[in-house]
This record gives structure tokens, sequence and C-alpha cells, in this order.
């Protein structure tokens, strides 16, 4: 990719992201487990540190589930001096969780992260917490919540923001980019990343619909993936408006009952 295009189609893109979920003064915690979306975004994020005057730092966690996960670490450590930011590199105990808790290695996998992302982003004094998620993984949760049984909300997706803990805020600023296109900013960027090959096993439903299901529909209709994100947006924003226009019916229905106290009762 030449830099004209880079930054004329790629750019773009990530920085309409950043500017709806960063501010200036932001300290941002990222989530990099070393594969192409996580070094994607701490490679992106790390670029923007002068412009808007961000701290950035990364955090990786070793799960412990398979031989050679502590290659990861060494080259999250290497990418984080690369780029002139902070490491933090913890091991979870996934497999004692999801044996104490009867949840699946997967769901295990993911409550550990959160709950340690979000005591590290205390520790460190983060107020935003960044994870990799893109386009592809967004259609890819529809086609999850569709297949489990859902409501509007698991259609909406992965939110582009969401609360984590009181001060901390979990954002996904690569939510427009596609797969494909993060391996391009790699190659342009002159990036490595590393590959889990737990991520091809179809034992996990995920991978399933990654490399099984997705791959089909996309055969019989191309371009189904940005239609489900785009679908999962909208959903979201009508969600929004509709919460919106109840928080203003209560807040109208708690003022009439103020000036006319007597007609509460009946």
């Amino acid at each position: 990719m030449r830099k004209a295009e880079f930054h004329a189609r790629l750019w773009p893109k990530l920085l309409t992201g950043a500017d709806s979920l960063l501010r200036r003064g932001d300290r941002v915690l990222v989530a990099v487990s070393g594969g192409p979306d996580s070094v994607c975004l701490a490679d992106f994020l790390a670029r923007l540190r002068d412009r808007r005057r961000l701290e950035v730092r990364l955090a990786h966690f070793d799960h412990g589930l398979r031989r050679g996960s502590a290659g990861d670490a060494r080259f999250v450590r290497a990418l984080a001096e690369r780029l002139g930011v902070g490491v933090d590199v913890k091991r979870l105990d996934v497999r004692g969780l999801a044996r104490r808790e009867r949840r699946s290695v997967e769901d295990a996998g993911r409550a550990l992260r959160y709950r340690a992302l979000e005591r590290l982003a205390r520790r460190r004094r983060c107020n935003k917490v960044a994870t990799g998620h893109q386009k592809d993984d967004q259609a890819e949760t529809v086609l999850l919540h569709l297949l489990r049984g859902t409501s509007a909300e698991g259609l909406a997706g992965i939110p582009e923001r969401r609360p984590l803990a009181r001060g901390i805020e979990v954002v996904r600023p690569l939510l427009a980019l596609s797969r494909a296109e993060i391996l391009e900013y790699l190659r342009y960027r002159g990036l490595d990343r590393r590959e889990d090959p737990t991520n091809r096993s179809t034992e996990f439903l995920r991978n399933w619909v990654r490399h099984e299901l997705l791959p089909q529909l996309e055969k019989k209709a191309p371009g189904v993936a940005g239609r489900l994100a785009a679908i999962s947006t909208a959903i979201r924003s009508a969600l929004r408006r509709a919460s919106t226009r109840g928080a203003g019916a209560r807040v109208r229905a708690r003022s009439r009952a103020r000036r006319h106290p007597s007609s509460r009762a009946s």
C-alpha cells in the first residue's frame, strides 16, 4: 500500500474512531495479545500520543493454555519497547476459573481478562481500556447471538464504548476496520504479529463462525460481514434513542408529579 492510499483510505477511518472515543489527556491501557488487531491498535494509539496528549500503556495476559505463550509475552514486551511505551504482563489461571465456576474455557478467559484489565487500569490510573475488536468481530458476534438466541440488545453487537468500572471505560477504536484492512495496516507499517493456533480450532463456536460459517455466507452474499456490522450499528443507535426518550419521559412524569401531588393517588 502506498502512503497516499493509506492516508486516503485507512487513516481517516482510524481517526474517526479515535475522535469519538478518546479525549486529550486520556490515560489508555491497551489490551495486546500480540495478534494483528491488537498490534494495529497499539501502534495506532502510540502514533496518536503527541497529537492527542495521550498516555499509552500496553497490557498482555498469558492464559496458560498452550505451549509457546511465553513467546507472545516476549513479543509484546519487544513491541512496547519499539513503541516507547510501558507494558504489564500477567499470567491468568483460566482453566482454574473455568473449573471453579463451571464455565467454558473461552468464557472464563474473557471474564478473567476484563477483571485483570480493571485492576490494572486502577493501579496505573488509566481512565480508558482499549481493545482491538474490529468489523469482522462485530459480524461474528451478531451471528453468534443469533445462533444462541438473542434480544435486540444482542443484535446490537459489540458497543464502541461501555463502562468497565467507576471512572474507567472500555473503548474500541478499530470497529470501522475489517480484518483485511488491519492486515494492510500492518504491512504498510512493517509490523509483525503473533498467531495463536487455538484461534484456528473450530472446537470453539466463535472460531467455527469465523472460519466456516462466515466465509460460506460471504461466498453466497459478498459483503455480508459489513452489512451485519452496519445492522448492529443501526440497532445500537435505535436503542440509544429509545433509552433517551424513556429517560426524558420519566423526568417529565416526576416533574408533573411534583407539581400535582394529588394526581399520584387514585
